[in-house]
């Protein structure tokens, strides 16, 4: 017997050769295979994403993407790997969908709630998280610290996958969270309602200089990128936190917890 293979053990599953979590389970909401993805998108469920396998056009990978694409999903060309990786060896058929956790709800629905309990709308902005942990602690911190809701773009952004309900700790269940076709846009309705938007970055204004106790929506930007150009150009002011140490920046989800704990802050001393 050759040695080098003596203790080397038989793999049962071609797919997961190079992948280290062999162990892993399929997510939850991930859907695989053409029938089992035409039923979700006759369900109505919201998708996040869908991927096709590179070069797969033919038969009814051609529907479901045509229906894919009249409701809007993000579609991406991927090679056989990645969809191997996301199915966990499980028989794809060329195609993948990750579904949301759960529904989302509109801009008008948040703005609603906030008006059902009396109170000056409190909105959060993401213009591009993407990573799910952030994702879900910010929506924790702001369930925590009475937000009335979450906006996220479609693309461009992480949805709430199954990452974002467990790093949430529950809190998605409660949070109202919007997804919007553009940001910009978005921010125009708002200001059309009577809220002032506030760019969360770098700047001369501290957060807590800033009176933030009236209908008010923080934007905060990607990990790599911050706010974009456009979005931050459609903020009425900048706040910023001071920084005492070598960094420069905190990590998004901190910076969420840290401006939101002071409006809340802020509101209550006014209610007193």
């Amino acid at each position: 017997m050759d040695k080098r293979n003596k203790n080397k053990k038989e793999n049962p599953n071609p797919y997961m050769k190079r992948d280290a979590r062999v162990e892993r389970e399929p997510d939850e909401n991930v859907v695989s295979g053409r029938n089992a993805i035409k039923e979700l998108l006759q369900s109505g469920r919201d998708i996040e994403k869908i991927y096709i396998q590179s070069g797969e056009r033919e038969g009814s990978i051609t529907l479901l993407i045509g229906i894919a694409a009249e409701r809007k999903i993000p579609i991406m060309e991927v090679d056989k790997n990645k969809l191997d990786q996301l199915s966990c060896g499980e028989r794809h058929q060329g195609i993948v969908a990750v579904a949301s956790a759960r529904d989302y709800y509109s801009v008008d629905e948040i703005l609603e709630y906030a008006k059902s309990k009396d109170e000056a709308p409190f909105v959060i902005i993401l213009d591009g998280v993407e990573d799910p942990h952030n994702l879900g602690a910010i929506i924790r911190s702001a369930e925590c610290l009475g937000a009335h809701g979450v906006i996220i773009p479609k693309r461009r952004s992480v949805g709430l996958n199954t990452t974002v309900a467990k790093a949430s700790a529950g809190a998605v269940e409660y949070m109202r969270v919007a997804k919007v076709t553009n940001i910009a846009m978005t921010i125009d309705e708002l200001k059309e309602r009577g809220l002032w938007i506030y760019a969360a970055d770098m700047g001369e204004n501290s957060y807590f200089d800033v009176d933030m106790t009236g209908p008010v929506a923080l934007v905060l930007g990607s990990e790599g990128f911050g706010i974009s150009r456009l979005v931050k150009e459609k903020c009425d002011f900048t706040v910023s936190i001071p920084m005492c140490g070598e960094v420069n920046s905190m990590n998004v989800s901190c910076a969420a917890a840290v401006i939101m704990a002071d409006v809340r802050r802020q509101r209550n001393l006014k209610a007193r």
